[in-house]
């Protein structure tokens, strides 16, 4: 019962994964605005892994659905805490400097908070699951797992103007972002 929602829940764990670009320029406030971003990045993007992990790791059909609850509203509200982490970190970081930086900056924190009021959003509903009745509480995992489908889908875009053109490539040779598409998360996507 909680496979669909470890599926639905790795689509959306690259989310961080796209403050990752390709590339090089020669750019040093540009490099140092990434620098400050990327180093945020990086434990939040680990904590989303771990989140991913344990919910997978409660995936067996024999797992209780009280450990099954616990772990995803620990996981969900880790996850929100991380994206609005995120969010708070390119907020603090300012608008990068490229055409356009302002509001690109302001469009990824709009989102970013977006993402972390849906898993926010995500962990009320399981807390409000009902375990003793399997029927129900498979049904309203399912559920959940549809949301987070759609979560994952709308979240890919986060960040994806935010790290175009120059802000992606400056990102990509920061450690903390090249960590986080190194991770876990990364994998599972």
């Amino acid at each position: 019962m909680n496979k669909k929602l470890a599926v639905a829940l790795s689509g959306g764990a690259v989310l961080v994964l796209a403050l990752s670009g390709c590339g090089d320029d020669g750019n040093e406030k540009l490099d140092s605005w990434a620098k400050t971003v990327c180093d945020s990045v990086e434990p939040q993007s680990k904590k989303i892994a771990s989140a991913n992990t344990a919910i997978q790791a409660q995936t067996a059909d024999n797992s209780k659905p009280e450990d099954v609850k616990s772990t995803d509203s620990k996981a969900f509200q880790d996850m929100s805490d991380a994206y609005k982490a995120i969010g708070a970190a390119v907020q603090k970081a300012g608008a990068p400097p490229v055409d356009d930086g302002e509001t690109k900056q302001q469009n990824a924190v709009k989102e970013l908070n977006g993402i972390s009021a849906a898993y926010t959003g995500l962990k009320k509903q399981v807390d409000a699951l009902d375990t003793d009745d399997q029927g129900k509480f498979a049904s309203g995992l399912d559920n959940i797992a549809g949301e987070l489908i759609k979560l994952g889908q709308s979240g890919n875009n986060a960040l994806k103007t935010l790290e175009e053109g120059d802000v992606g490539k400056a990102m990509q040779k920061q450690e903390g972002c090249k960590n986080a598409g190194a991770s876990p998360a990364a994998a599972s996507g």
